[in-house]
């Protein structure tokens, strides 16, 4: 801790003592707004009365994460200001805290090559530990200092299950340049990897064999047939949630970017769009729906056949782009995912013991307590179906855990007559 270097009269000790001895974070206070405060001695007393009657369930909390950024044209600072952000989200969803205003603290952390972190939303200090800069890759570890949220969701707690589906192509001819059909199946084993790597609430499986009906079911609003399908794929694979994606757009701009430079090839930008859809696997309905688009040159020969599974691909220009994108997409799919109902399908009911299919690499633990929900869907006069769910007046206690399920109890011990297999222990 930096203390100033003058002298402390005895009436500033005290108040900074009290600070420290409440918070060590809180130390940041003093530094900078002492000056600003001197000359309103009662104003300042009556702050630090306010200080020490704080709420221990408060109190903030140090965490420790680590970012990961590609540098693009040697600019090491820019890819160490995102490596920093990525980690500073991490750490913010680690701890529960407000995930939306990680851009207004993490703006401006570099200045002059020294970090300075905003006072305001949850974070309250910030400091570099560690970076490592290997094979165009900046790799960051910070510490923070976070107030969680006042009602942290219990379901932050617990990884879901999610369904990776082999992206669709939607304009398959565009694929032709550089022959990179692979692509749809490809991307996903990339945005499984980095959701691995890098995120906090989801246990992924992949269906990267065969192509599912979903575009074609998506472009047709035939949205019942795709609330089936879903639900059918969640049931197969034992999946909470199913993500579906679309390639939109992988054409060539018309316009070269140094025709300028006769000696060299033409170099081409080429555009990189695709759709996220993530839709609930006990009901078939969409929960998240984004949008992604980018550009990047294509720095190939337009006749050469390319391996998008080689890191040559992947160290192209282009192929950084999109992990920059797959990067955005962890990021936005962990924040959404992050208070979504942790809901585990009952596999048999025995008495007052019922078994889900939730387990140890979801984080169930022995202790932990769930809602049981009895599916009641219906259908409408226009034959529309809708999910519907009727709470079970008991709840249940794990008394035994396995790494992918786990057996639970009545808390009053009564005989669960009216839940059946296939109804939902659900943690909210």
């Amino acid at each position: 801790m930096h203390i100033p270097n003058k002298k402390l009269t005895p009436f500033r000790n005290e108040i900074f003592m009290r600070l420290t001895l409440l918070r060590p974070s809180l130390c940041s206070f003093y530094k900078l707004g002492f000056s600003t405060l001197k000359p309103n001695i009662l104003k300042l007393s009556l702050i630090v009365l306010s200080l020490t009657t704080y709420s221990n369930a408060s109190v903030a909390q140090w965490y420790e994460s680590q970012g990961i950024a590609t540098i693009k044209n040697d600019d090491t600072k820019t890819a160490k200001n995102r490596a920093m952000q990525n980690a500073l989200k991490k750490a913010l969803l680690v701890a529960g805290a407000s995930v939306s205003s990680v851009q207004q603290v993490v703006n401006g952390l570099l200045t002059q090559d020294e970090i300075s972190i905003r006072a305001s939303g949850s974070v309250n200090s910030f400091e570099l530990v560690s970076e490592n800069y290997t094979n165009n890759l900046v790799t960051v570890t910070i510490r923070a200092d976070i107030f969680p949220q006042e009602k942290k969701c219990f379901a932050a707690d617990y990884k879901k299950s999610m369904l990776l589906t082999r992206s669709n192509l939607l304009h398959r001819e565009q694929a032709s340049i550089g022959s990179i059909y692979q692509i749809d199946k490809t991307l996903v084993k990339q945005l499984a990897n980095k959701i691995q790597m890098n995120g906090i609430y989801l246990d992924t499986k992949l269906a990267l064999q065969t192509r599912t009906e979903f575009s074609r079911l998506n472009q047709t609003l035939a949205m019942e047939k795709l609330k089936s399908l879903t639900m059918s794929l969640a049931s197969m694979t034992d999946s909470q949630y199913v993500l579906f994606s679309e390639i939109q757009d992988i054409s060539m701009a018309n316009d070269e970017n140094n025709s300028w430079q006769f000696w060299q090839d033409n170099v081409y930008q080429r555009q990189f769009n695709i759709a996220l859809y993530i839709h609930d696997g006990s009901t078939g309905e969409r929960i998240l729906d984004k949008q992604y688009q980018s550009s990047a040159p294509w720095q190939f020969n337009q006749r050469q056949q390319i391996d998008v599974s080689s890191q040559n691909f992947w160290l192209s220009e282009y192929g950084q782009q999109i992990s920059q994108t797959l990067d955005s997409m962890v990021t936005d799919i962990d924040e959404n995912m992050m208070c979504q109902p942790t809901q585990g399908r009952i596999v048999q009911v025995a008495g007052n013991n019922i078994t889900f299919n939730l387990g140890k690499r979801h984080g169930v633990k022995v202790g932990d307590e769930f809602s049981l929900l009895h599916a009641n869907h219906f259908v409408s006069d226009d034959h529309k179906s809708y999910s519907g769910f009727n709470v079970s007046p008991y709840k249940v206690v794990v008394n035994e855990v396995t790494n992918d399920s786990a057996k639970a109890t009545t808390t009053e011990q009564h005989i669960m007559d009216n839940v059946q297999i296939n109804d939902l222990a659900v943690r909210y």
